[in-house]
């Protein structure tokens, strides 16, 4: 019975070999009169119509073949090649998946990947070839793996048949994250003869186990949203004598089953769109198979994933015991490696051959293959050879291949001071010594190390890539200021002429105004008892100032501000009222621009600077002074690194310093500093940063209670209101130099 089995699952299989032979195996012809030149698909009273386009029409109908597991037909069409672009044409239509187009010999074949096994027929439409598919059952003349009628999409998919006749309650249900984010939901079976049927219901997958019952601690709904896989949630009831489980699957997705003896996995994966595979999945790209066996040897099923692969395995005689599996649409290297896992095999690939064999055993063989080159190398004669070296220093490269961490001089051997084991690359007997006059190495080791040296010297004695650093740093500055003031003062005369001055406060007692106490004196002739000169008299009248508030300019750039004066005084000109005005308004903007320009090597450090260094007096311990220097200046300072895609990695620190207000231990320093690192595209522009600042003022300077009168109170104050803005932008280009720009 299980040889009938085995017999009846291979029969397609050994026929979807032989069509794989004959699509890759047999030389592309050089020339085709007839070319293919596109392939659409339509879909026409419940069937799909693939439509071939050529360039000349065809004399007959091409044969060709249907094949059940996995589902295909093939079609080949002699004298034609194929004009295009690639070979495989995604269709994603119906029962199509996708057409695979290849060249053997003097034809072209056509193989179109369906959903569900189905029936054909061609017919010649011009210069086109239609192939009309049926959703009906196995082509003529072809062994199905097993009858089944078509299933609608949501139908579900017998995936194991029951075998028990009582129910049986499950153990466990898992959920894990997969490879690649795929999500793995684990059922434990009692054992393997329960039966499981799969379908996907819209956007959920549903799982039914048949004659199983559930117990109450797995009636239960996960919440697996967190794993970061397709899989939100998974539900799983009781439904008559059979357990439902729903999965909910987000996104694009497919989905995968196999059973491993009492364990039944389903992966639910992300869907990768590679139109040059035929195949989706994470990390697995072999073609899907399907997989049902009962206590199957080991050895018959690798055999029989050899006769699927068209890869030739080599099993080892340790190799034995017999494994349940089955599986539904996984891809074959996933199968293998399901069945390895299984049984603790282990897997080395040589070309086309699979050597398996337990894992003890490979790594017992590996390891007496190593100690037999380990006593090859030991017993190998050494030879020496020299390396001249053009752009690398010869030094720098021996301290690496003898794991130097500091330089020693002449050169290493094979227990040189200061090497490190786990960096070294000669051989223990190896040594290796530099001479820097002509800059060569001279290696003595055995002939394999000597070629290692060669192709490492070979890939980093190059030419170093140089960049051009362009920094430009913009310092800007808008002021704007306006200040108003007055000077308001009075004078009576009237004692100096003979007369009385001020007013009259009752009987004989008189009061008088003026700037001060010296005016006060001029005018009531107190002055005069010891300074009766007419110069006296004019020095007092200059304090005669109450109000004395004129534009303040101190902080307006020192500019003068205009005045206006006038007068109002009697017919006798004994009493004055003086009144001077004053405005300023300043309005001002600049710009300091600064460009340094650097060039240097790929990853290595460049400085440029240009600026003053100024004195300054310290003391010292022994309370002397002496002079010390601070610079202020321009400066900047790259390291670059240029990354394969052609941009650029700038670790840049740019400071511009100025000479600053005087103080009394010296000159202050204005810093302006920035220090980052940023990716550059080649020849790009970016703003490394920028600060902005705003200063804005509105003193008033007023006589109380005066300067608060509406109006006139203008008179006893002065305003001054002024706005400082600047503004530090700083900018970096890298370019990366060509030679050609180099030698310029």
């Amino acid at each position: 019975m299980k040889n009938d089995e085995e017999k009846r699952i291979m029969t397609p299989w050994k026929a979807l070999c032989t069509a794989i032979v004959l699509a890759v195996g047999v030389p592309i012809a050089a020339l085709a009169q007839t070319m293919i030149q596109s392939i659409t698909s339509t879909q026409q009273a419940g069937s799909e119509v693939v439509r071939i386009e050529l360039s000349e029409p065809l004399a007959a109908v091409p044969a060709g073949f249907a094949v059940q597991a996995p589902p295909r037909i093939a079609i080949d069409l002699p004298g034609v090649g194929s004009a295009l672009p690639r070979s495989s044409v995604e269709l994603n239509q119906g029962n199509l998946r996708s057409v695979n187009v290849a060249r053997g010999g003097d034809r072209t074949r056509l193989v179109l990947n369906l959903k569900q096994a189905a029936t054909y027929r061609a017919q010649i439409e011009g210069k086109a070839l239609l192939i009309l598919v049926d959703s009906a059952g196995p082509a003529e003349g072809v062994q199905a793996a097993a009858p089944a009628a078509p299933a609608a999409p949501d139908a579900p998919v017998h995936f194991a048949q029951p075998l028990n006749a009582d129910p049986l309650s499950l153990r466990d249900i898992d959920f894990r994250r997969g490879q690649d984010g795929a999500g793995r939901v684990i059922v434990n079976l009692p054992n393997n003869q329960v039966g499981v049927d799969i379908r996907q219901q819209g956007q959920q997958l549903v799982v039914e186990f048949l004659r199983s019952t559930l117990p109450d601690r797995l009636r239960r709904r996960l919440d697996v949203a967190d794993f970061g896989t397709p899989v939100t949630a998974i539900s799983t009831v009781q439904s008559g004598d059979r357990v439902r489980m729903t999965i909910e699957p987000r996104g694009a997705w497919e989905h995968s089953a196999y059973q491993s003896d009492n364990q039944f996995v389903v992966e639910v994966r992300p869907m990768v769109i590679d139109p040059n595979k035929l195949v989706q999945g994470p990390g697995y790209a072999g073609e899907k198979l399907s997989l049902n066996f009962q206590n199957i040897e080991v050895r018959a099923l690798l055999q029989v994933i050899a006769d699927f692969t068209n890869f030739n395995v080599v099993t080892s005689d340790t190799v034995t015991g017999t494994v349940t599996l089955r599986l539904k649409d996984v891809p074959w290297d996933q199968a293998l490696d399901i069945i390895m896992q299984a049984k603790g095999l282990g897997l080395r690939k040589s070309g086309n051959v699979l050597w398996i064999a337990p894992k003890d055993e490979l790594s017992a063989k590996e390891q007496v293959e190593l100690e037999a080159k380990k006593k090859i190398a030991d017993l190998e004669p050494v030879r020496t050879q020299s390396f001249q070296l053009n752009y690398t220093k010869a030094e720098e490269v021996a301290k690496g291949l003898t794991g130097q961490n500091a330089g020693q001089g002449g050169g290493g051997g094979g227990s040189s001071g200061g090497s490190s084991v786990n960096t070294r690359i000669l051989s223990p007997r190896g040594s290796v010594i530099y001479e820097t006059r002509t800059n060569q190495l001279f290696v003595s080791d055995i002939p394999s190390k000597l070629e290692e040296v060669q192709a490492i010297i070979a890939k980093i004695d190059i030419p170093v890539r140089q960049v051009l650093i362009e920094a430009r740093i913009v310092e800007a500055d808008d002021t704007f200021g306006r200040a108003l003031g007055v000077r308001l003062g009075a004078s009576d005369l009237r004692g100096r002429n003979g007369g009385i001055p001020g007013w009259s406060v009752g009987g004989s007692n008189y009061v008088t105004v003026g700037g001060g106490y010296n005016a006060i004196n001029g005018q009531t002739l107190q002055s005069t008892l010891t300074e009766a000169s007419p110069g006296s008299l004019i020095n007092n009248r200059f304090n005669n100032e109450f109000v004395n508030l004129p534009a303040n300019v101190t902080n307006l750039g020192g500019a003068q501000a205009a005045t206006f004066a006038l007068s109002l005084f009697s017919a006798s000109a004994n009493r004055f009222l003086n009144l001077e005005l004053s405005a300023l308004e300043a309005d001002g903007k600049g710009k300091i621009v600064s460009s340094p320009r650097v060039i240097t090597a790929d990853q290595i450090k460049a400085v440029i600077e240009q600026g003053e260094e100024i004195p300054y007096q310290v003391a010292t311990s022994s309370g002397a002074t002496s002079v010390q220097f601070r610079k202020a200046s321009l400066k900047l300072e790259v390291v670059p690194q240029i990354t394969p895609e052609g941009n650029v990695i700038l670790d840049v620190d740019v400071a511009k310093d100025s000479r600053g207000a005087t103080t009394n231990a010296g000159p202050a320093i204005n810093t302006k500093h920035v220090k980052t690192q940023v990716l550059v595209e080649n020849g790009g522009t970016v703003v490394l940063g920028g600060i902005f600042t705003q200063e804005e003022r509105d003193d008033v300077n007023k006589v109380p209670l005066l300067g608060d009168i509406p109006v006139v109170g203008n008179l006893f104050k002065n305003t001054v209101r002024s706005s400082n803005k600047t503004e530090l932008l700083v900018f970096i280009t890298p370019k990366v130099v060509t030679d050609r720009v180099t030698a310029r």
